[in-house]
Protein backbone atom coordinates (compact mmCIF):
# COMPACT_ATOMS: atom_id res chain seq x y z
CA UNK A 1 0.00 0.00 0.00
CA UNK A 2 1.40 3.42 -0.97
CA UNK A 3 1.45 5.73 2.04
CA UNK A 4 2.25 8.80 -0.02
CA UNK A 5 -0.34 11.53 -0.46
CA UNK A 6 -1.40 12.36 -4.01
CA UNK A 7 -2.56 15.82 -5.01
CA UNK A 8 -4.51 15.90 -8.25
CA UNK A 9 -4.15 18.90 -10.57
CA UNK A 10 -4.22 19.73 -14.27
CA UNK A 11 -0.97 21.67 -14.53
CA UNK A 12 2.00 20.63 -12.46
CA UNK A 13 3.97 22.95 -10.21
CA UNK A 14 7.62 23.84 -10.60
CA UNK A 15 9.10 23.90 -7.11
CA UNK A 16 12.62 25.33 -7.21
CA UNK A 17 14.73 25.03 -4.07
CA UNK A 18 18.11 26.65 -3.56
CA UNK A 19 20.43 26.77 -0.57
CA UNK A 20 24.11 26.92 0.28
CA UNK A 21 25.83 23.54 0.43
CA UNK A 22 25.44 22.02 3.91
CA UNK A 23 22.15 23.74 4.74
CA UNK A 24 20.05 20.53 4.72
CA UNK A 25 18.31 21.11 1.40
CA UNK A 26 18.64 17.52 0.21
CA UNK A 27 17.17 16.15 3.44
CA UNK A 28 14.16 18.46 3.17
CA UNK A 29 13.60 17.53 -0.48
CA UNK A 30 13.75 13.80 0.34
CA UNK A 31 11.10 14.25 3.01
CA UNK A 32 8.82 16.23 0.70
CA UNK A 33 9.08 13.84 -2.24
CA UNK A 34 8.65 10.92 0.15
CA UNK A 35 5.34 12.29 1.39
CA UNK A 36 3.83 13.50 -1.89
CA UNK A 37 3.69 11.26 -4.95
CA UNK A 38 3.06 13.93 -7.60
CA UNK A 39 6.72 14.93 -7.77
CA UNK A 40 9.08 14.11 -10.62
CA UNK A 41 12.70 15.02 -11.17
CA UNK A 42 13.73 16.30 -14.57
CA UNK A 43 16.75 14.29 -15.74
CA UNK A 44 19.54 16.77 -16.47
CA UNK A 45 22.19 16.62 -19.17
CA UNK A 46 25.90 16.71 -18.42
CA UNK A 47 29.22 16.50 -20.22
CA UNK A 48 30.98 14.73 -17.35
CA UNK A 49 31.73 11.03 -17.66
CA UNK A 50 29.34 8.53 -16.04
CA UNK A 51 30.37 7.31 -12.61
CA UNK A 52 30.27 3.59 -11.73
CA UNK A 53 26.66 2.41 -11.55
CA UNK A 54 25.19 5.42 -13.38
CA UNK A 55 23.04 4.86 -16.46
CA UNK A 56 22.38 7.22 -19.34
CA UNK A 57 18.85 8.59 -19.05
CA UNK A 58 18.50 7.67 -15.36
CA UNK A 59 20.94 9.80 -13.36
CA UNK A 60 21.83 12.05 -16.32
CA UNK A 61 21.74 12.25 -20.08
CA UNK A 62 25.47 12.05 -20.83
CA UNK A 63 26.46 14.24 -23.78
CA UNK A 64 29.67 15.21 -25.51
CA UNK A 65 30.74 18.81 -25.08
CA UNK A 66 30.03 19.47 -28.76
CA UNK A 67 26.51 18.04 -28.51
CA UNK A 68 25.80 20.02 -25.35
CA UNK A 69 26.97 23.28 -26.95
CA UNK A 70 24.86 22.60 -30.06
CA UNK A 71 21.75 21.97 -27.98
CA UNK A 72 22.46 25.05 -25.88
CA UNK A 73 22.63 27.23 -29.01
CA UNK A 74 19.30 25.76 -30.14
CA UNK A 75 17.57 26.77 -26.90
CA UNK A 76 17.24 23.17 -25.72
CA UNK A 77 17.98 23.99 -22.07
CA UNK A 78 15.78 25.82 -19.58
CA UNK A 79 18.95 26.51 -17.60
CA UNK A 80 22.58 25.50 -17.81
CA UNK A 81 25.86 26.05 -15.97
CA UNK A 82 29.51 25.09 -16.12
CA UNK A 83 30.73 23.47 -12.90
CA UNK A 84 34.39 22.51 -12.48
CA UNK A 85 34.89 22.25 -16.24
CA UNK A 86 31.73 20.26 -17.02
CA UNK A 87 28.41 21.50 -18.39
CA UNK A 88 25.07 20.71 -16.74
CA UNK A 89 21.67 21.64 -18.12
CA UNK A 90 17.93 21.07 -17.66
CA UNK A 91 16.02 20.06 -20.83
CA UNK A 92 13.28 22.61 -21.39
CA UNK A 93 10.76 20.51 -23.32
CA UNK A 94 11.01 17.53 -20.97
CA UNK A 95 10.15 19.83 -18.07
CA UNK A 96 7.20 21.31 -19.97
CA UNK A 97 5.94 17.79 -20.78
CA UNK A 98 6.07 16.69 -17.13
CA UNK A 99 4.16 19.80 -16.04
CA UNK A 100 1.55 19.23 -18.76
CA UNK A 101 1.05 15.69 -17.42
CA UNK A 102 0.21 17.16 -14.02
CA UNK A 103 3.51 16.17 -12.42
CA UNK A 104 5.12 18.56 -9.97
CA UNK A 105 8.75 19.05 -10.97
CA UNK A 106 11.16 19.73 -8.14
CA UNK A 107 14.55 21.34 -8.71
CA UNK A 108 17.52 21.12 -6.34
CA UNK A 109 19.58 23.86 -7.93
CA UNK A 110 21.92 26.75 -7.22
CA UNK A 111 20.86 30.39 -7.31
CA UNK A 112 22.27 30.99 -10.79
CA UNK A 113 20.29 28.08 -12.20
CA UNK A 114 17.14 29.12 -10.34
CA UNK A 115 17.33 32.60 -11.85
CA UNK A 116 17.72 31.15 -15.34
CA UNK A 117 14.69 28.91 -14.76
CA UNK A 118 12.58 31.84 -13.68
CA UNK A 119 13.56 33.84 -16.75
CA UNK A 120 13.10 30.99 -19.25
CA UNK A 121 10.04 29.17 -17.83
CA UNK A 122 8.10 32.22 -16.52
CA UNK A 123 6.53 30.14 -13.75
CA UNK A 124 7.25 28.25 -10.55
CA UNK A 125 7.63 28.68 -6.81
CA UNK A 126 11.13 29.62 -5.66
CA UNK A 127 12.29 28.76 -2.14
CA UNK A 128 15.62 29.70 -0.56
CA UNK A 129 16.83 27.85 2.53
CA UNK A 130 19.23 29.58 4.92
CA UNK A 131 21.57 28.13 7.51
CA UNK A 132 21.03 29.69 10.97
CA UNK A 133 24.42 31.47 10.87
CA UNK A 134 27.83 31.42 9.18
CA UNK A 135 29.25 29.64 12.23
CA UNK A 136 26.58 26.97 12.09
CA UNK A 137 27.16 26.36 8.38
CA UNK A 138 30.91 26.04 8.88
CA UNK A 139 30.29 23.55 11.71
CA UNK A 140 27.98 21.48 9.50
CA UNK A 141 30.42 21.44 6.61
CA UNK A 142 33.30 20.49 8.89
CA UNK A 143 31.23 17.84 10.64
CA UNK A 144 30.51 15.99 7.40
CA UNK A 145 34.18 15.02 7.26
CA UNK A 146 34.13 14.81 3.46
CA UNK A 147 35.65 18.14 2.43
CA UNK A 148 39.11 19.62 2.75
CA UNK A 149 39.67 22.94 4.52
CA UNK A 150 40.12 24.55 1.10
CA UNK A 151 36.81 23.13 -0.15
CA UNK A 152 35.00 24.28 2.99
CA UNK A 153 36.41 27.78 2.57
CA UNK A 154 35.23 27.82 -1.05
CA UNK A 155 31.75 26.63 -0.05
CA UNK A 156 31.47 29.33 2.63
CA UNK A 157 32.47 31.99 0.10
CA UNK A 158 29.87 30.65 -2.33
CA UNK A 159 27.25 30.70 0.46
CA UNK A 160 27.86 34.40 1.07
CA UNK A 161 27.31 35.13 -2.63
CA UNK A 162 24.15 33.01 -2.80
CA UNK A 163 22.64 34.59 0.31
CA UNK A 164 23.40 38.06 -1.05
CA UNK A 165 21.42 37.13 -4.20
CA UNK A 166 18.43 35.52 -2.45
CA UNK A 167 16.08 38.51 -2.15
CA UNK A 168 14.13 37.69 -5.31
CA UNK A 169 12.97 34.26 -4.10
CA UNK A 170 9.28 33.81 -3.23
CA UNK A 171 9.89 32.22 0.17
CA UNK A 172 12.67 32.06 2.75
CA UNK A 173 13.18 29.25 5.26
CA UNK A 174 15.83 29.24 8.01
CA UNK A 175 16.80 25.65 8.74
CA UNK A 176 17.59 25.94 12.43
CA UNK A 177 15.17 23.18 13.41
CA UNK A 178 14.78 20.50 10.72
CA UNK A 179 11.21 19.55 11.64
CA UNK A 180 10.05 23.16 11.65
CA UNK A 181 11.85 23.86 8.36
CA UNK A 182 10.14 20.86 6.81
CA UNK A 183 6.71 21.94 8.01
CA UNK A 184 7.30 25.37 6.48
CA UNK A 185 8.37 23.84 3.15
CA UNK A 186 5.37 21.50 3.24
CA UNK A 187 2.98 24.39 3.88
CA UNK A 188 4.49 26.39 1.02
CA UNK A 189 3.97 23.46 -1.35
CA UNK A 190 0.38 22.84 -0.25
CA UNK A 191 -0.47 26.54 -0.50
CA UNK A 192 0.97 26.79 -4.02
CA UNK A 193 -1.15 23.83 -5.10
CA UNK A 194 -4.33 25.78 -4.27
CA UNK A 195 -3.65 28.34 -7.00
CA UNK A 196 -6.25 28.26 -9.82
CA UNK A 197 -3.61 27.41 -12.43
CA UNK A 198 -3.19 23.99 -10.82
CA UNK A 199 -6.93 23.28 -10.50
CA UNK A 200 -8.27 24.06 -13.97
CA UNK A 201 -10.61 21.06 -14.24
CA UNK A 202 -12.13 21.68 -10.84
CA UNK A 203 -12.63 25.35 -11.65
CA UNK A 204 -14.26 24.50 -14.97
CA UNK A 205 -16.74 22.22 -13.23
CA UNK A 206 -17.35 24.82 -10.54
CA UNK A 207 -18.05 27.48 -13.17
CA UNK A 208 -20.59 25.25 -14.94
CA UNK A 209 -22.24 24.39 -11.64
CA UNK A 210 -22.77 28.03 -10.71
CA UNK A 211 -23.84 29.02 -14.21
CA UNK A 212 -26.60 26.39 -14.05
CA UNK A 213 -27.78 27.27 -10.56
Amino acid sequence: MNSQHSLGADAGLMLVISAPSGTGKSTLIRRLTGEFSAFAFSVSCTTRAPRPGEEDGREYHFLTREDFERRRSEGFFAEWAEVYGNFYGTPRQATIDLLAEGRDVIFDIDVQGARQLKESMKQGCYVFIFPPSPEDLEKRLTGRGTDSAETISRRLAAARCEIADSRWFDHWIVNKDLNLAYEQLRVIYLAEKTRPAHQASWLAGLTRQWEQS
